[in-house]
């Protein structure tokens, strides 16, 4: 048992001093109903203005989710600035047979998508350091939009070699 423990203390301070650049936030959306006065914002610092990022989507929704894909409004405030820069983007969520692209817990008939917000999935760059916000809004045609759960991005840094 003492090993057990020494082992586990170990593997704790090992893990805790692994560091990943990697931001990610969800929320959940009041009772898996996405009005589009519902807008997440989303905040998250840049230090290294030297690398390059990945920008996800995340969205949690049930199997009874009625689109393929989701339309959305990011509104980006830059460090600083209080107007947004607005991009319209479509998320694809499953291929055109209907098969869901994300992962799905059949048992509770819950699929989870963690889809790129840029073209192509293309690095984003960022020219300045700071703490910007990502505003989040559904702009499907049906609202409120049924059966989404959660919603949220992650942020990656590119790894170099």
């Amino acid at each position: 048992m003492k090993h057990i423990l020494s082992l586990f203390v170990f593997f704790l301070s090992i893990t805790s001093c692994i560091h990943t650049d990697v931001f990610e936030k969800n929320v959940s959306i009041p009772s898996h109903q996405w009005d589009r006065k519902y807008q997440p914002i989303f905040e998250f610092d840049i230090k290294d203005t030297t690398s390059n990022y990945l920008l996800f989507f995340t969205i949690r929704h049930t199997d009874a989710y009625g689109y393929s894909n989701i339309w959305l409004n990011a509104k980006t405030f830059l460090p600083g600035d209080t107007l947004p820069i607005e991009t319209k983007t479509e998320i694809t969520l499953a291929q055109y047979d209907g098969k869901w692209l994300g992962r799905g817990m059949k048992m509770l008939d819950v699929w989870e998508h963690q889809m790129p917000m840029t073209k192509d999935g293309i690095p984003l760059h960022f020219s300045r350091a700071g703490t910007f916000k990502l505003q989040l809004q559904q702009i499907m045609r049906e609202n409120p939009l049924p059966q989404v759960m959660s919603v949220g991005i992650r942020l990656e840094k590119v790894k170099t070699n």
